[in-house]
């Protein structure tokens, strides 16, 4: 069995910093959102899939 960690990480494309972001399960295997980052305020759109155990998160420019 595998078990889907609570958080996972992406780099921001604007500062290239890794963002932590908490990962909600109940949004479903393929979710897509905007966010700002926290370090340097840009918006960004985040990425997330889930698919047996394995989570994926990348962010692209708004």
């Amino acid at each position: 069995m595998n078990i889907v960690e609570d958080d996972a990480t992406y780099i921001c494309d604007h500062c290239g910093e890794e963002i932590v972001i908490p990962i909600d399960l109940a949004a479903g295997p393929t979710q897509e959102y905007v966010e700002d980052c926290p370090v340097c305020c840009s918006p960004s759109v985040i990425n997330v899939e889930v698919s047996d155990g394995d989570v994926r998160v990348w962010a692209s420019p708004e």
